[in-house]
């Protein structure tokens, strides 16, 4: 037979030199149980009988067949209404069957009335909206290099499909029909469907391994980590489904974190997800730039920020908040980082900031009626004046002050905010940050995340990613915010994503311990064997997993839920390699 492709390639004047589209067979031969298409023989049978019940990922087993095998799974939906008519048609034949035998004196039929109360219970449940029915056609095509083999492989997957209580046939004199069925091209030739509903129909998702646990709940918003290493399947995650929304990569450095931490944010933002990321070495401003997102540079030149900023998702408590947040703030100022750590000030100076920053609020016209607060907020310098009308203590904290107003760190503070943290991400790359100013401005930062994420709705997803944590787990704010978020992030719709690869200091600490217990999702990637024995324990390791873990190549990771762990490859397409590669030399895991 002359491949119909080829002809319809020739009548539209696309065809390639000799009469052939590129990459297509050069010809199809039909007979009766099998194809030669090309110098390729394939075969195709069609699953006609299913077992009772499934669980999720059932169809791995065939996915995992060592030869080529296409799967094409081609479903229908089933209108509500004539779903319900067939449904009473079909209970209706299963009861008269049941009356007709106890009428001859029979003894009930096991099967009919096992299948009689099963669509009594479908009906209720599509009664009450609780399920749906769909039609599907599950189709495989067998390939093989010639005709013998195809033979022992067409006996060899027919063999596993029984072993999984799944009745199939030979496509017979339908063989060109089964090939084309099971091409990516969403037609099906042979129309041989069964009625599955909701449940069942999820259950056949090709993407998911039974190594992890079945999610909590479905949320649709699953993520491709990459290729399952103890099979031939993939690995699909939902973070979304789960008890909580919180993550948590471990590994040392050159095992792919980054890589698979920038993966995991480019196709949640695939998704509509919202996110925000503090990026300590600008790895993730091509990312940003590629999809729209703001980056934010604190301590660039231009880019300020004004601790002074009301946010009117606070409530009628908006003015009274950002006071009491100046005090954090004046207390960094004058201790460093290490004032998160519970020490303020003197309870004399705490006083007059206080009504240095009311009075500062009031110069602006701003007070605590909220139509007020649409007004430009006040700057530093202008609770430093305030704060030199106040008397001793008053002076004493301008004092503190005057280094951010008109000294050497103004540049940051000696203005409105020059950039909103507005967009579905947000990027805020600190590595321009001094030093001197590296406790104030994460403060400002970890501030400004905080107040986006408390103000959203909790129906829009928030991923909040900090990389390189271990520089903020180690004590002060950082450890307080990261606390913080992980214990309550999951009530605003939002998910923690922790990224460190000093992996036994991280669970050394006891924040740091608070901040990956509360991670369901959990990746470890190459460990150095001077914390493979703190990672063994806190993850409670096999010996197996330890040494994987020790000798796991780039990109390789065990991605652990509970007890239930799963080990995969990461995997990313040429366009997002581009994105997601930082760094000299840097190569995509291979």
């Amino acid at each position: 037979m002359v491949n119909p492709f080829a002809a319809r390639g020739r009548k539209r004047g696309r065809v390639a030199e000799g009469g052939v589209l590129p990459g297509g067979p050069d010809a199809v031969e039909v007979s009766g149980r099998s194809l030669r298409v090309g110098v390729e023989h394939t075969t195709t049978l069609v699953v006609t009988g299913y077992p009772s019940e499934v669980g999720a990922g059932w169809l791995d087993p065939i996915l995992s067949y060592p030869g080529r095998v296409d799967v094409a799974l081609h479903i229908e939906p089933v209108p509500p209404a004539v779903a319900a008519a067939r449904l009473r048609k079909q209970r209706g034949r299963l009861e008269s069957a049941r009356r007709h035998d106890a009428a001859k004196g029979r003894l009930d039929d096991p099967d009919v009335d096992a299948a009689a109360y099963d669509a009594a219970e479908l009906a209720t449940r599509i009664a009450r909206g609780e399920a749906r029915l769909f039609r599907l056609g599950l189709y495989l095509t067998v390939h093989a290099a010639d005709a013998d083999e195809l033979a022992q492989r067409v006996t060899e997957v027919r063999n596993l499909a029984a072993s999984m209580l799944l009745d199939t046939a030979l496509a017979s004199w339908r063989q060109l029909q089964g090939w084309i069925s099971t091409l990516p091209l969403g037609y099906d030739a042979l129309g041989m469907r069964r009625v599955f509903d909701t449940d069942a129909l999820a259950a056949t998702f090709p993407f998911t391994s039974p190594d992890l646990p079945i999610s909590t709940g479905d949320a649709g918003m699953g993520v491709l980590f990459g290729l399952n290493l103890a099979s031939t399947g993939v690995v699909v995650w939902d973070r979304w489904a789960q008890d909580n929304y919180n993550a948590v990569i471990l590994a040392r450095s050159g095992a792919g974190k980054s890589f698979l931490a920038k993966l995991d944010l480019l196709r949640n933002l695939y998704l509509g997800v919202d996110a925000f990321v503090i990026d300590p070495e600008d790895e993730y401003l091509a990312l940003a730039d590629s999809v729209g997102g703001t980056v934010i540079r604190p301590g660039a030149p231009g880019v300020r920020i004004n601790p002074l900023d009301l946010n009117a998702s606070d409530g009628e408590d908006a003015l009274y908040r950002r006071t009491q947040f100046m005090q954090t703030f004046a207390a960094v100022v004058a201790a460093g980082d290490g004032a998160a750590s519970g020490a303020g000030l003197p309870p004399q100076e705490a006083a007059a900031l206080d009504d240095a920053v009311l009075a500062a609020y009031r110069s602006k016209g701003i007070t605590t009626d909220p139509r007020t607060w649409r007004r430009p907020a006040p700057l530093l310098a202008d609770v430093e004046t305030a704060l030199r009308e106040l008397g001793e203590h008053g002076r004493a904290v301008a004092a503190k002050l005057r280094p951010y107003t008109v000294g050497s760190f103004k540049g940051l503070f000696d203005g409105p905010t020059s950039i909103a943290p507005e967009g579905h991400l947000v990027v805020y790359a600190i590595k321009d940050l001094p030093e001197e100013l590296k406790p104030v401005g994460t403060l400002l930062t970890l501030d400004a995340i905080w107040r986006k994420v408390a103000a959203s709705s909790p129906d829009v997803r928030k991923v909040v990613l900090v990389d390189e944590a271990w520089l903020m787990l180690r004590a002060g704010l950082g450890a307080r915010f990261l606390f913080r978020l992980s214990k309550s992030a999951r009530k605003y719709g939002a998910g923690l994503t922790v990224v460190t690869q000093d992996a036994a200091d991280v669970l050394a600490t006891e924040v740091g311990r608070a901040v990956v217990s509360n991670a369901t999702t959990q990746i470890l990637m190459r460990q150095a064997p001077q914390a493979i024995d703190a990672v063994a324990e806190a993850f409670d390791l096999t010996d197996g997993e330890r040494a994987f873990l020790l000798s796991a190549g780039r990109g390789d990771a065990l991605l652990a839920c509970g007890t239930s762990r799963v080990a995969f490859h990461s995997l990313a397409s040429d366009a997002e390699t581009v994105l997601v590669v930082t760094g000299p030399g840097a190569a995509r895991p291979s």
